[in-house]
């Protein structure tokens, strides 16, 4: 693939480069039009009310609206400087760089060992046990769980707590060695303690990968991003249609000082 200096500059830069971006299901628009690059090795937040395209947009980066069979995105979604959904990019491929953390926790009916295990298990990322083990210690540890669960690895996943659990599946998402982090509310579903906890987390796994997390808390989003994508929806005069748009993107502390002198321009 030949690419010009400035475009590998950018493409080191940037983990993601979305130029026109729009996601159909059938023929509904569920997004429209989105440009943004988003950097590497920070914290991206997608806010916005319900319904405006967040979750959707987040799918696209890994091309799990791939699963739903209505789904097609147009426009160019780039990461590291290749097409995402150039045919001869492998979608498995795209998810093991690109893991997710979805909103409810969902570990597997598995022991908390073989749920860090399974990805590079199936991947044949790993063949030696003892090389195993230290690959499910290494990236429990970097989700902050290993001391709470080095004495019952054999246990099963579905005992821990809702907090540990989300910590447990941030573990399997990274034992795959990913280059993004992809977090769809996985707090919404924890309380103010868990939460903490995954914040803090967040902050220390941005020195190694790059997350983008969609949140209903603006507060969160303030508190844990570098950047935030603010959507919002445009209904269709002629139907109840609503399709997401991208209001503004940029530094965060940018984006709520927009948000705050527009909330008081309509005091």
């Amino acid at each position: 693939m030949d690419e010009t200096s400035e475009e590998i500059a950018s493409s080191e830069n940037n983990i993601f480069e979305v130029s026109n971006l729009n996601v159909y299901y059938a023929d509904f628009r569920a997004v429209k039009d989105v440009n943004m690059d988003i950097a590497t090795n920070e914290i991206t937040a997608f806010i916005g009310p319900s319904g405006c395209g967040k979750t959707t947009m987040l799918r696209s980066f890994n091309r799990m609206n791939d699963l739903i069979p209505t789904a097609r995105v147009t426009g160019d979604l780039k990461y590291r400087g290749v097409d995402l959904y150039d045919k001869a990019v492998d979608p498995v491929e795209v998810r093991r760089r690109i893991g997710m953390v979805f909103q409810k926790p969902n570990p597997f009916p598995k022991s908390i060992y073989d749920n860090v295990a399974y990805g590079p298990k199936i991947a044949g990322q790993v063949n030696k046990g003892s090389e195993m083990d230290d690959l499910v210690e290494s990236s429990l540890r970097k989700a902050a769980l290993w001391d709470e669960v080095k004495d019952r690895l054999k246990s099963s996943a579905l005992g821990m707590s809702g907090g540990q659990q989300q910590r447990l599946c941030i573990a399997r998402a990274i034992a795959t060695n990913p280059d993004v982090v992809l977090m769809d509310e996985p707090c919404s579903a924890l309380d103010p303690i868990a939460t903490g906890r995954i914040e803090e987390l967040m902050a220390q796994l941005k020195d190694e990968y790059s997350i983008v997390i969609v949140t209903h808390n603006m507060q969160q989003a303030a508190r844990v991003s570098d950047q935030t994508a603010f959507f919002s929806v445009e209904i269709a005069e002629d139907s109840d249609m609503r399709t997401g748009i991208l209001v503004e993107f940029g530094s965060t502390d940018i984006i709520f000082q927009i948000q705050m002198m527009n909330a008081l321009k309509i005091m």
